[in-house]
């Protein structure tokens, strides 16, 4: 088909997730036509099945687990009673609170023109709406941006369809009904979604059996992330297999199932009320028009650097393109693929990748940005490793969170940051000063020279700091110092 001499938009936006949210308000925000078409809930996965609902979970999971530890504080309480129906009210209560920020009504008053069904290409610059409501829209715009996101991946394996299972998505409209949470639950996939539904879990009083088929649990971190993470999992009740693949699985009679899986002892059977999947993401592509512009291969999208797919006027952003996927990421990635849709024929901005903070909201948590010891390793660059334990920190022995380490890489012989990782206390929270002295080049010894109230758990970054400067000191010039001093006293 000929491109279109006019068009009814600049800019339709496919997915009102973060990515799609974001593109959709940048475009709005400099008086752009933008359309954002969405079938589903607005706010996307992290809003109604992914970020919120998950934390919210975590949250009432602390609270059990802070309950049992008020003895190690003089103060002696019962075993907590986990009312699961108001642990998911809260949940739904909080993505309720939340639902306005996303809602059509505020992006109809910023400026978007919201319609809600489910869109397909027909061809590079028209979208076929089929809407909620019913009926059809046909629009033109000179860019679109595909922002529909990912979904669980569910693999083939044998006998997975005749069990009963939940995914991260999934899982909260079907935990909503139960009356306790579930007596024994096999999670199967080791990275941050199973580590923190794991540990939920148990503190609300599952039966968990973790499942891993790499070596170790988090297997994106470095090793002692890795081991401190199974750890607290461990010592919490969780079963933890790791080096374990699923290879079947079978119904029970009156309920439940069981999951065959196989290490290098041999195979074994575990038994489950519930199966939770977290075995990762995978682009939704299907369905969208996608595969008959040549836009996916194997089930992925192809982009550039600018976010442009082999159609430039065609951009995706979000989970759909990784590579990764974070809400953080997804917003971030939105302005380029705004940008370069509206103007990429003027000017175009390649996607800044170089700074990347992520955490895991584990107990204690995970925080990174930058590289870390493996991908420095793996990628040949040279480093110097400074580390400070929480166990010395003042404020996080009172908190009785006296563990965790704050790890930094610098180049060698030089205060520069390379990366950063925190294991600890409300590390996700702490990793943000590294990250704003890495945006801006500031070094350990900038870290060091900058006021922390005492006592608080940010301290440790000066901490951090002030190992690296005692290990780099100069001590030809202490050795003067010395002689000097030694001079001054007669």
């Amino acid at each position: 088909m000929a491109k279109p001499k006019k068009f009814d938009r600049n800019l339709i936006v496919i997915g009102a997730g973060s990515a799609g949210l974001v593109s959709a308000y940048i475009a709005a925000a400099i008086k752009a036509s933008v359309t954002l078409v969405e079938a589903g809930p607005m706010g996307g996965d992290c809003l109604n099945t992914g970020c919120v609902p998950s934390k919210a979970l975590i949250k009432c999971a602390r609270v059990a687990h802070g309950a049992r530890q008020a003895a190690d504080f003089g103060v002696k309480l019962a075993e907590p009673e986990i009312d699961f129906p108001a642990v998911m009210r809260h949940v739904r209560s909080s993505i309720e609170s939340i639902e306005p920020h996303d809602s059509v009504e505020r992006y109809t008053g910023l400026g978007v023109d919201v319609v809600q069904g489910r869109a397909q290409l027909v061809d590079p610059w028209t979208v076929k709406i089929r809407l909620n409501s019913g009926g059809e829209r046909v629009l033109t715009a000179r860019a679109i941006v595909l922002a529909t996101g990912a979904e669980p991946l569910v693999p083939p394996l044998p006998g997975l369809d005749q069990v009963d299972y939940v995914t991260s998505e999934t899982l909260w409209q079907r935990f909503a009904s139960l009356e306790r949470a579930p007596e024994k639950l096999v999670v199967l996939g080791g990275g941050a979604i199973g580590c923190e539904l794991a540990q939920s879990f148990a503190r609300l009083g599952s039966s968990v059996t973790l499942v891993e088929m790499a070596p170790r649990l988090l297997p994106a971190e470095d090793a002692e992330v890795s081991e401190a993470v199974e750890e607290s999992l461990s010592t919490e009740g969780v079963r933890v297999l790791t080096g374990c693949e699923a290879t079947g699985f079978a119904p029970l009679e009156g309920g439940g199932g069981r999951v065959m899986v196989s290490d290098r002892s041999g195979e074994t059977g575990l038994e489950f009320d519930q199966l939770l999947l977290a075995l990762g993401r995978r682009p939704r592509v299907t369905g969208l028009g996608l595969e008959e512009l040549g836009l996916v291969k194997d089930g992925h999208m192809l982009t550039d650097d600018f976010l442009r797919t082999e159609i430039g006027h065609i951009l995706a952003a979000g989970d759909l393109v990784g590579p990764y996927q974070f809400t953080h990421m997804a917003s971030h990635q939105a302005w380029y693929a705004a940008v370069n849709g509206l103007f990429g024929d003027l000017k175009k901005f390649r996607v800044d990748y170089s700074l990347v903070p992520r955490a895991v909201f584990v107990d204690p948590e995970v925080a990174s940005v930058g590289l870390s010891e493996h991908q420095a390793s793996a990628d040949g660059v040279p480093y110097t490793v400074t580390r400070y334990d929480l166990n010395d920190l003042d404020r996080a022995i009172v908190d009785g969170s006296a563990r965790g380490f704050v790890k930094v890489l610098t180049v060698p012989g030089k205060d520069r940051i390379l990366g950063a990782t925190i294991v600890g206390e409300n590390a996700g929270e702490l990793i943000a000063e590294f990250v704003l002295a890495m945006k801006h080049g500031l070094g350990l010894n900038k870290l060091l020279g900058t006021i922390h109230i005492y006592p608080t758990m940010m301290e440790a970054n000066r901490f951090v700091a002030g190992n690296w400067k005692r290990a780099h000191a100069p001590q030809t010039i202490l050795g003067l110092l010395e002689r000097f001093h030694r001079w001054r006293r007669g």
